[in-house]
């Protein structure tokens, strides 16, 4: 018997395949027929392929079995990999691929012009909130892939952008979905602590794939702060705007807890859908009191729903003016006497910094090579100067070289339309 273990993965027996999971968050599964005919074609045994304990048992005595499979996997993982909670394709972006990790809004790095740097390591979530602003999650109707960014190109570009930017800055980790269905996530914010140019790692969550293992890690790796999607105390309503049956909102509610024992700050952070959840704001501030949250930023971060073109815009929401909203947040620190509601960038130490120098100029037209296809139809990712672009409503393929016209470069994210 031969037995195949690989670093970070297990191995599931599907029947006529096997899954391989790596760590965690992405799947490939590999046919047993297809296994055992290339093992038959180099070494001309006939092996019967199973999994006993999450490790690939290969029935036979030849040893250099199990170097050969697991270079075979290895070789053709890229080709297979898929998301475990989106179950949409990845593509597992790399230094040898050469694509730009600025440009774009769902991975690589975003630049608002402040010491906060925008982090995203991947794209997809574990939920499917029936107000979310760019249709993510596993029923997701416009979403047609997943990507990963390798975390030494994710930081080989952040050491760039770092340099431009200086000195105190905020790495906050964020995405198109949870961050926390990254491979990488605690190995980034160890990197991330780690570099003499950050004073503060934050992370967008919804809190359901943590765990007290998890939490302990995170914390021991550096960690300061999350800011956790939580919209709902009432688990019946909660489930309906996660878009998921099976929300546990017990366990985020014990997570969070355990987020501020472990040394992690908390900031509480729903999406207010007025006539929905507008009833419970007192209960989010008493749940917050009640776990010790905000003892380094501010415990809450309400937020006003607006929709989205490309979200989901629930036909129960009552869309209500900022100038309504701000003067409701007003009243609620008057009542409750919890203060900051009304949230501005000095509460989280943000400062404005010259931004990144732009590649290009609204209107320009430029050569570029497309790269990726995008995540929705019509959409391929081009890259120009050192940059990526958005190229919208466009049947280009990748490897073309085509021409766009720049129509938009607000925060270094570029979109563009075929000339």
């Amino acid at each position: 018997m031969i037995e195949v273990r690989l670093p970070h993965v297990t191995f599931h027996d599907l029947g006529d395949a096997v899954r391989l999971i790596w760590r965690e968050t992405l799947y490939a599964d590999f046919e047993k027929g297809e296994l055992e005919r290339v093992i038959r074609r180099k070494f001309r045994v006939s092996p019967e392929i199973t999994v006993r304990d999450g490790v690939l048992i290969i029935d036979t005595d030849y040893e250099k079995v199990e170097s050969f499979v697991a270079l075979y996997i290895q070789n053709n993982l890229g080709a297979l990999l898929r998301n475990r909670y989106t179950n949409r394709k990845v593509l597992y972006i790399h230094e040898g691929m050469d694509v730009p990790l600025l440009g774009y809004n769902a991975f690589g790095l975003i630049d608002r012009g402040t010491n906060l740097i925008q982090i995203r390591g991947v794209s997809g979530c574990n939920l499917s909130c029936v107000f979310c602003s760019v249709d993510e999650g596993p029923y997701s109707r416009t979403r047609k892939l997943d990507y990963v960014v390798d975390i030494d190109y994710l930081i080989k570009w952040f050491d760039e952008v770092a340099r431009i930017k200086g000195k105190g800055l905020e790495a906050h980790l964020d995405g198109q979905g949870e961050p926390l269905i990254y491979p990488f996530r605690v190995e980034l914010v160890q990197a991330l602590r780690e570099h003499p140019n950050v004073s503060v790692i934050s992370m967008q969550s919804n809190g359901t794939l943590l765990t007290d293992k998890l939490v302990e890690e995170l914390a021991e790796a550096g960690l300061d702060r999350v800011n956790l999607s939580l919209h709902s105390l009432d688990p019946d309503k909660a489930k309906m705007l996660m878009g998921r049956k099976d929300y546990d909102l017990e366990h985020v509610l014990d997570m969070a807890e355990a987020l501020v024992n472990a040394g992690i700050d908390v900031l509480i952070a729903p999406v207010i859908i007025f006539g929905i959840n507008d009833d419970e704001a007192e209960a989010f501030i008493e749940f917050a009191r009640k776990i010790g949250a905000g003892r380094r930023w501010p415990a809450l971060g309400f937020q006003n729903y607006i929709p989205y073109k490309f979200g989901r815009n629930p036909t129960i929401a009552r869309v209500v003016p900022f100038k309504d909203f701000y003067a409701w947040l007003r009243s609620l620190e008057e009542k409750t006497g919890m203060r900051p509601l009304v949230l501005k960038p000095k509460h989280f130490g943000m400062e404005k910094r010259e931004f990144i120098p732009l590649a290009f100029r609204p209107g320009e037209v430029v050569k570029a090579e497309v790269v990726l296809p995008g995540r929705i139809k019509g959409e391929m990712l081009a890259k120009a100067r050192n940059r990526l672009i958005e190229v919208i409503n466009t049947d280009a393929e990748v490897g073309d070289r085509i021409t766009v016209r720049i129509v938009r470069t607000r925060h270094g994210i570029y979109i563009g339309t075929p000339v």
